[in-house]
């Protein structure tokens, strides 16, 4: 296992080092000039030009990389051009809740497509099929964007379930150890902040969690349907096997390799949809605060978000490999 870990964590540099490159150019590739959107109205040649020599932006393009390089190297992300904090700092304060939104996010999606997706393949060609495959190809379509303003509008601004915005009811004067909201809640007894985060929580992480719910039932169903048809588990049924031994232990369990690849990808991926989602509810996270440099031209914050997020996604991939080696041990051994 530990060959099999270290060969995965190999492959990742080369990938890395031309992901790092390709962030750089598209980076100075974006429309626009950093400094005039740090100036303003306030921008003249003169003080352009003062911007550009402060953050480098006046040297070669190589000159500029292998500084970057060598500052990323040495763990400095660099500071924001908007704010002058140190981006990683930026990072740490905003990463939380990102991570929350998201866990909750894929965690809705995982219990609630599974099910369903096997429930589909079990009653292939029924009633109960065709509403599951007709409501994950309608969550495929609808954008995140579009669903998080409308579950907005109706579920907190007309029928007023859940709060609109934000992570948390600012009357409450809860305590914060991990900025986890909810974790902090339960660890200090303050249960009425962990619920209130929780319920903060419910309308962005369904938003965000839609599109890998439907996805996830999708490749469940046609999965668990694959399966289903295989002579072992015929094998199996004319053993006399009860209907719960064979869903465990022959078809779930067979099924689950292209599920849990499914799952890794879209846990990557929910990173960049919470840049909307984030955005609709002023959810104070990594998604919001992209949004933000993306607009300001903030390059170092792009480069150092877009970089560690990269670099998660790479690492859940691993996760990924190693769940592979768990579920079947003939992957341990390639």
């Amino acid at each position: 296992m530990l060959r099999f870990v270290l060969r995965r964590l190999a492959l990742m540099v080369p990938v890395l080092v031309g992901l790092s490159i390709l962030l750089f150019a598209w980076v100075r590739a974006l429309p626009g000039d950093p400094a005039r959107s740090l100036l303003g109205e306030k921008a003249t040649p003169d003080s352009i030009e003062r911007i550009n020599a402060k953050y480098g932006f006046d040297r070669p393009l190589l000159e500029q990389y292998l500084t970057y390089v060598k500052a990323l190297l040495q763990g400095d992300l660099g500071n924001s051009i908007q704010t002058g904090e140190p981006v990683l700092q930026s990072f740490l304060d905003k990463f939380p809740a990102t991570v929350e939104l998201a866990s909750v996010a894929l965690l809705f999606a995982i219990i609630v497509g599974i099910p369903l997706g096997y429930l589909a393949a079990k009653h292939q060609g029924g009633i109960i099929d065709t509403f599951v495959v007709s409501g994950s190809l309608l969550g495929v379509v609808t954008p995140v964007f579009f669903l998080a303003v409308l579950l907005k509008l109706v579920f907190a601004e007309w029928l007023g379930w859940f709060p609109p915005a934000l992570r948390s009811d600012a009357r409450l004067d809860s305590t914060h150890i991990t900025n986890f909201y909810m974790l902090d809640g339960i660890l200090t007894r303050e249960y009425d902040a962990a619920w209130d985060a929780f319920m903060h929580l419910v309308l962005p992480a369904i938003a965000l969690g839609t599109i890998p719910l439907a996805i996830i039932v999708r490749i469940t169903r046609a999965s668990v349907a694959e399966v289903m048809h295989e002579d072992y588990v015929r094998t199996a049924e004319a053993k006399g096997l009860s209907a719960m031994t064979i869903s465990r232990r022959h078809v779930l369990r067979n099924a689950l390799m292209p599920v849990v690849t499914t799952i890794g990808l879209q846990a990557g991926l929910l990173f960049s949809g919470a840049v909307l989602t984030e955005s609709v509810f002023s959810f104070n996270g990594i998604g919001q605060y992209l949004f933000t440099a993306i607009s300001k031209l903030d390059f170092p914050v792009l480069q150092g978000f877009i970089l560690i997020i990269a670099i998660m996604y790479s690492l859940i991939n691993l996760l990924v490999d190693l769940a592979y080696g768990l579920i079947d041990p003939r992957v341990r051994a390639q």
